[in-house]
């Protein structure tokens, strides 16, 4: 018994220290993380857990031998969201039964309101086949660390009372989960169409 209390006791100290350093961490710039991705300086992606705009828990590798489209942005976002949303959607529509070897996801970065019950009736909008994923602050921090995104929570007067400024990349990563590149914000459907043509195999263009 005193050596199931103390291995609890030393799981919470490492899970403090763990939550401990992530706050001691410098929040880093837009400008610092645009050069990350756009000249390939740090790894990109990751491990994640997430609940999808269903229910279920959904994680990286769920979409093994899929090619992922990850895309970071909120429900309220005004404009740039449903913009680039709206493109991957047309794009899947283009790609026809191709899209079938494609997961297109999207990741909210204010997990404060995007529920799930939110996102159920987001996303579809989009495109069926599109994939809404929230959680909680840490899990949806952890994962915009792993892939390099921007964002900050930006008070505004009225009900609303804030916005998020966030990096809108588009990010292409492989079949066995590598990174593979991005596509830039307001990036066309038919750009997308002729960008993942060249990773799907032959016989699923």
């Amino acid at each position: 018994m005193g050596q199931r209390l103390l291995r609890q006791a030393l799981f919470l100290v490492m899970l403090s220290a763990q939550a401990a350093l992530a706050q001691a961490q410098p929040k880093r710039s837009a400008a610092e993380l645009m050069d990350a991705i756009m000249w390939n300086r740090e790894p990109i992606g990751g491990s994640f857990r997430l609940t999808d705009h269903q229910g279920r828990t959904r994680r990286d590798t769920d979409f093994r031998g899929k090619l992922m489209l990850v895309y970071f942005g909120y429900t309220t976002c005004p404009d740039i969201c449903p913009t680039d949303l709206q493109q991957i959607g047309q794009a899947l529509d283009t790609l026809g039964d191709a899209a079938k070897s494609i997961a297109p996801i999207f990741i909210t970065l204010d997990p404060q309101r995007d529920t799930r019950k939110l996102l159920s009736q987001y996303v579809p909008a989009f495109h069926a086949q599109l994939i809404g994923l929230t959680g909680s602050e840490a899990d949806i921090q952890k994962v915009t660390r792993a892939y390099r995104v921007y964002s900050e929570k930006v008070p505004v007067s009225g009900w609303l009372r804030y916005t998020v400024d966030h990096s809108s990349f588009i990010y292409l990563m492989g079949t066995d989960g590598r990174y593979l590149g991005f596509l830039p914000p307001g990036t066309t459907a038919d750009r997308m169409v002729d960008v993942l043509k060249q990773h799907l195999n032959p016989q699923q263009r």
